[in-house]
This record gives C-alpha cells, sequence and structure tokens, in this order.
C-alpha cells in the first residue's frame, strides 16, 4: 500500500534529506509534492489530499498549527518534524502525534512511518489533528490526553484524572468516575507531560492536587475518593508549595 503524502518545511536541504531519506528507506510512502511555507502548504493539500504530512513545525510567517488550522476540513495523518520545544513536544504528546526530532534519525522515521502506515491500514478514528487543535485553544487542565491501551487508545479530558500510579512498564490512570486504564507509557511520561495541578508525590505516584482532601504531616495525602497516598521525603517540598 503506497500512502500519499507531501513534504512541508522551509528548509530546502531539509526536504532534501527527507525526501532522500523516504525514497530509500520508507518504500511505502508517495510523495505528491512539497511547500516551503503555509501560502504553498494549504493549496498543495487541499489539491493533493494526501494521507500523511511532513510537517515542519516552526517556519516563517506562520507555523505547523496555523496550516492544521487552515486545512482541518481535510482528514490526514501527521507527523512533525522538529528542533526541541518543550512547548510543543507537550502539546504533540498530548495529542498523541507522530514527529521526529531534528536532526532527523533515520531509524526514528521508519518507525513513526510504519506506526502511520498501521493506522491507516486500522482505518483509526482518532484525530490527533483535531485534538491537538483544541488542546492549543485551551487551558492545560482542561485539555484532552489520549492514552494508548493495550486495546487501542482513549481521550480523556485532564480535569477528570484524580491520579496516576506506576504500574511496571505501564501507568494506572484513576478517573473520578471511579474507572481506571492501564496505559502503555512509563510514568515519566506523564511527569514531563502533565503540568499544574499535578504533582509528582512519590516514585511511584502523580496526583491532582485539585482532588486533594487533606495531609497528614506524617507523610500523606488524603485524596477525594478517599485514596491515601505517600508523599516521599524528595517529593515534600514541591507538594507543599502548591498549598503555599
Amino acid at each position: 500500500m503506497k500512502i500519499k503524502s507531501v513534504i512541508v518545511d522551509d528548509e530546502v536541504i531539509a526536504r532534501e534529506v527527507l525526501r532522500n531519506y523516504l525514497t530509500k528507506y520508507c518504500p511505502q510512502i508517495e510523495i505528491l509534492g512539497e511547500a516551503e511555507n503555509i501560502k504553498e502548504a494549504v493549496p498543495l493539500i487541499a489539491e493533493k489530499q494526501p494521507q500523511l504530512v511532513f510537517l515542519d513545525v516552526e517556519m516563517p510567517f506562520g507555523n505547523a498549527f496555523d496550516v492544521l488550522e487552515a486545512t482541518k476540513e481535510f482528514s490526514y495523518e501527521t507527523i512533525f518534524i522538529t528542533a526541541f520545544s518543550q512547548y510543543s513536544l507537550q502539546a504533540l504528546n498530548k495529542s498523541a502525534s507522530y514527529y521526529i526530532l531534528k536532526p532527523i534519525d533515520i531509524q526514528e522515521l521508519i518507525l513513526a512511518v510504519n506506526k502511520v502506515a498501521e493506522s491507516i491500514e486500522k482505518k483509526e478514528e482518532l484525530n490527533r489533528n483535531k485534538i491537538l487543535l483544541e488542546n492549543l485553544k485551551l487551558k492545560p487542565e482542561k485539555q484532552q490526553l489520549i492514552l494508548p491501551t493495550l486495546q487501542g487508545f482513549d481521550v480523556v479530558k485532564t480535569e477528570d484524572i484524580v491520579r496516576l500510579q506506576a504500574d511496571g512498564n505501564f501507568t494506572q490512570v484513576y478517573l473520578t468516575d471511579g474507572s481506571k486504564k492501564m496505559v502503555c507509557r512509563f510514568l515519566k511520561h506523564f511527569d514531563d507531560l502533565l503540568e499544574n495541578p499535578f504533582v509528582r508525590v512519590h516514585r511511584s505516584h502523580i496526583i491532582n492536587t485539585a482532588f486533594v482532601k487533606s495531609y497528614h504531616k506524617s507523610g500523606t495525602a488524603t485524596l477525594s475518593d478517599d485514596t491515601e497516598i505517600e508523599v516521599s521525603g524528595s517529593f515534600k517540598d514541591q507538594f507543599l508549595k502548591v498549598f503555599n
């Protein structure tokens, strides 16, 4: 199966490198065209209606999110090409978007393309671009989070997460409705991703401080679901700082 694709990047050399890598290492990709800016990208996507867009995050006179907004009527997968930016990576990770850091690593490129191919083959009804755009307009506590599970994925609002607990190579995510999700990510993934009101209180626990009912000086926080979570000494100061 050929995946109809376009490349959007303002740097000529970057487009050339990516094109060569795709031709050599990702034979399932069919490149329909290239654009060097938003002005070129929007009509190109509208004309070609690709299944996949390789999209540079930072470009002159706008960015990748402007391209998504201008082409949101079209359905396509996106692999973002980005230099390191904590803000961008948080947004992309919350929406479970595929991305590659510059300079492009061939193995990471192959992995991202294979994941997209799998999503297309499964006809996965998950609009990552739409969720990403919605998240960018919302405060962190109102944003949505895509949780990859063994069965597929779940989309939850961050404000509905009470706590997260490490479980080997997985993380158990506990929600306000009493349910929990086993997610195929280490707890550190969420420690890097989630912002206030979430705080790490233990090697194995992250809690949503909006659901803290009480704290006992012995080092235990009681949450709204009556769960008692140990606040270890190394995390105590950052926990208490939230309530100062």
